[in-house]
């Protein structure tokens, strides 16, 4: 039996559980004069999360497990001892004879995959039997169980609630876990990396050229300070030059000078930039953008621009961030107190010097807030500097220069055909850690200065 299929005979068994159960719960109250701790939804609810869960959890856990069962069915075969050892030939065998067995591939480069489908085809289908069988039994065993409890006295709604907010407290657990799995995986393969290349080139080394690694001193290829410093240009100074103006006096005309009818239409106006797909602001950056600043450097004399150049990059990645600033400057200013503002009005300043002695320097923690984090999505930022930044890495004032930065790196060398052991993929894994750590430490400080604005005002 299908996945699908298995999946909805047991969701078709928990809603029959659930109408028994109820069936059996209110047959209690006919004629009945005591109090009862539950009413018979709790009941059905209780009969049926024991019929779902166990059966729900056994079939995730079986999804992960049988395919390794089957593969291993297949290697016991006669016909498998014709197989290579353990390397890329064995698995694209194996995968290729698995695709067969499932009917998704008409033909096999390997012959030996075409011997190989039917085993596979009988694995996969005694294991899908077995699990098929064994979730059922979990099914009726959960039922019977839970129909067993079933009476008046049984207290079934505080057993509901119970699984329920385990049932919750697993769901929280799924991001911390995810989380940590991310983490630690970063910290392991950053590890193997440092083992081959000393933290110290890494981190404070000026020339990276990972096509070029010499295997006696691979840290002399891959320092990675020009890819931290076009990050920070492209993502924290070009960006920000556009981000902060525009973003701030959006967010000052909308909360001071706007009228509400205009603001009800141009905010969402405004935050729709926030939804555009990232990948279509890198097409605008590298067909507009990127020609367009080229021509304007030739018409002033600088011949030799690139066409990659940090400024396009980072002129499209400020307007990206704009809803950021402009949103968390909204909300900062609009949490001033009105007497602050009726108090300079009243003294005889002018609107414009309200904002800006009184209103901005009030707000100024939650604005710096907002641009730290905006300053944190800008340097992660990947599908922009892949098309529209250079693949050059060099340390360079000049905005019209070819750069690139951390994120563009790792696509790089994720994407070629380097072995997964080599200090050059696993360079990936350093400049991803390092990234992780530096958005981390910005987003802690931007939430700490954030929560005591928020504490100073609420």
């Amino acid at each position: 039996m299908s996945a699908g299929a298995l999946l909805f005979v047991i969701v078709a068994l928990g809603l029959i559980a659930w109408f028994v159960a109820r069936a059996r719960a209110a047959a209690f109250r006919v004629g009945g004069t005591q109090r009862f701790s539950a009413l018979p939804g709790h009941h059905a609810s209780y009969v049926a999360l024991w019929t779902l869960v166990p059966a729900l959890v056994f079939l995730g856990i079986w999804w992960f497990v049988s395919p390794a069962l089957v593969t291993d069915a297949v290697l016991a075969t006669p016909a498998a001892a014709a197989l290579p050892a353990a390397g890329f030939e064995r698995a694209a065998i194996l995968s290729e004879a698995r695709n067969l067995s499932r009917g998704e591939a008409f033909g096999a480069f390997h012959d030996l995959a075409e011997v190989l489908a039917p085993a596979y085809a009988s694995a996969q289908s005694r294991y899908n039997w077995i699990g098929t069988i064994l979730a059922a039994v979990l099914a009726f065993a959960g039922f019977a169980y839970a129909f067993a409890r079933v009476r008046p006295g049984f207290a079934a709604r505080t057993q509901v609630e119970r699984i329920v907010m385990l049932l919750l407290l697993l769901a929280s657990l799924i991001a911390i876990l995810t989380t940590v799995g991310i983490v630690g995986s970063l910290l392991f393969e950053s590890a193997r990396f440092f083992s081959i290349v000393p933290i110290t080139d890494f981190l404070f080394g000026t020339h990276w050229s990972p096509q070029v690694i010499d295997p006696r001193d691979p840290g002399a290829s891959l320092g990675a300070v020009p890819l931290f410093w076009g990050t920070f240009f492209i993502g924290a100074v070009i960006a920000m030059l556009v981000a902060i103006p525009f973003g701030l006096m959006s967010a000052i005309y909308l909360t001071q000078y706007a009228r509400p009818a205009t603001r009800r239409w141009m905010k969402p106006v405004l935050e729709v930039l926030a939804g555009v797909p990232t990948v279509v602001y890198g097409y605008f950056a590298a067909l507009t953008v990127a020609p367009a600043v080229r021509d304007f450097a030739v018409s002033i004399g600088i011949t030799w621009a690139s066409s990659e150049s940090a400024l396009a990059a980072g002129l499209v990645m400020g307007v990206m961030i704009i809803p950021f600033v402009s949103s968390m400057a909204d909300d900062s200013l609009a949490a001033v107190p009105g007497s602050m503002r009726d108090g300079s009005l009243a003294l005889g300043a002018t609107p414009s010097e309200t904002i800006s002695r009184v209103l901005v320097p009030a707000a100024l923690p939650g604005i710096v807030g907002g641009v730290l984090l905006a300053v944190s999505r800008a340097i992660g930022e990947t599908m922009i500097v892949v098309m529209a930044a250079s693949g050059v890495a060099q340390l360079t004032l000049n905005p019209f220069a070819s750069t690139t930065t951390v994120t563009k790196q790792i696509v790089d060398l994720l994407t070629g055909e380097a072995e997964f052991d080599s200090a050059k993929t696993l360079a990936a894994f350093a400049l991803g850690l390092t990234l992780f750590v530096v958005t981390l430490l910005l987003n802690i400080f931007a939430l700490m200065i954030v929560r005591r604005y928020r504490e100073a005002y609420d």
